[in-house]
């Protein structure tokens, strides 16, 4: 059902492309994914509203990441190449998920680490320190000289797991375009 309605519908993919690509990015592989077939970048420039140069650099940028993919045919008469180009919009997918997958990892390693230390923290708000380095300082913040707080992290690794989870179920809806 949602992959009828293209990857772009989705606005993970819309931010990745944007970020990949440039401005006018979206515009562009949203234009390549309706028309399901091969265009040149002057085509696009068109129905996009942008000059050539911006929508050459997004799909160069886009190329780079693997999404745009050219064909180029030299001109007999003028010795000019055209190109003509398409949009892998699976590669994209893989991309996001690539992206989101080592988004996990690093989450989990956070909340790993705020389940196996204590930590405290200064009143004045100077930092937040694990129980080894406050028990190093006596228990009084090294910047300022208070003294230092036993914290609670619960919430915390609650939203990191609330992360987690929000990235689990933007991994469900790429996973189709896969």
């Amino acid at each position: 059902m949602a992959q009828s309605k293209g990857i772009m519908h989705l606005p993970l993919a819309q931010e990745f492309v944007q970020q990949v690509g440039g401005e006018f990015a979206f515009d562009l592989v949203k234009y390549c994914e309706r028309l399901k077939r091969d265009t040149t970048d002057e085509e696009i420039a068109k129905k996009v509203k942008a000059k050539i140069t911006e929508i050459r650099t997004a799909l160069n940028r886009l190329h780079y990441r693997g999404i745009a993919c050219y064909q180029k045919t030299r001109n007999q008469k003028t010795g000019w190449y055209s190109y003509t180009w398409n949009i892998k919009t699976k590669r994209i997918a893989e991309l996001i998920t690539e992206q989101q997958l080592e988004e996990v990892l690093k989450l989990e390693k956070k909340r790993d680490f705020e389940q196996n230390y204590v930590f405290f923290n200064c009143k004045k708000g100077c930092g937040n320190h694990p129980f080894e380095i406050a028990a190093e300082y006596q228990f009084r913040c090294p910047e300022c000289g208070k003294t230092l707080e036993s914290t609670n992290n619960e919430k915390k690794i609650r939203d990191i797991n609330r992360n987690i989870k929000k990235i689990g179920n933007q991994l469900e809806e790429i996973k189709i375009f896969l």
